[in-house]
């Protein structure tokens, strides 16, 4: 019965309080922006708050017990496997935190984003370094 109301009760609230859709939420530094399905399925896409989790929980938590790479779109994340207790699924579940059927709550971000993180240092790269093996062929000598 208690799921039952969380299930009917927590979009209402939702709507109530945003009206029948919420705001986009700009990303925030160090934000991760997960982009992956999202766009495709007709949703917005999600901004995971990285460092409001990280204060709570250390990093081996997600990055080590429930399998986040270290890389954003790193993971193949589904609302399927969140709902089976999954990725997000393991803490977002009704109990520990809300659920998935708040969808607004974590699908917040702004239509077209890329899945990345935030103002990271390595997107304001101008070009990446080539990799060793590469750099070494293209100075070696041409052969006649």
């Amino acid at each position: 019965m208690r799921a039952l109301l969380r299930f009917l009760v927590a979009p209402c609230v939702a709507l109530l309080l945003w009206g029948a859709v919420p705001p986009a939420v700009h990303a925030e530094y160090g934000d991760v922006v997960i982009n992956n399905y999202s766009d495709a399925a007709g949703m917005r896409p999600v901004v995971f708050p990285h460092w409001f989790h990280r204060v709570r929980f250390r990093c081996k938590v997600c990055h080590a017990d429930l399998g986040f790479q270290f890389k954003a779109g790193g993971n193949q994340i589904n609302m399927l496997k969140i709902i089976d207790g999954q990725f997000c699924g393991a803490c977002h579940n009704g109990e520990i935190a809300w659920s998935a059927e708040n969808c607004n709550l974590c699908h917040s971000g702004l239509p077209n984003t890329p899945t990345q993180v935030h103002e990271s240092t390595l997107q304001k790269l101008a070009t990446p370094a080539p990799a060793p093996a590469a750099a070494a062929a293209a100075s070696a000598p041409a052969r006649p």
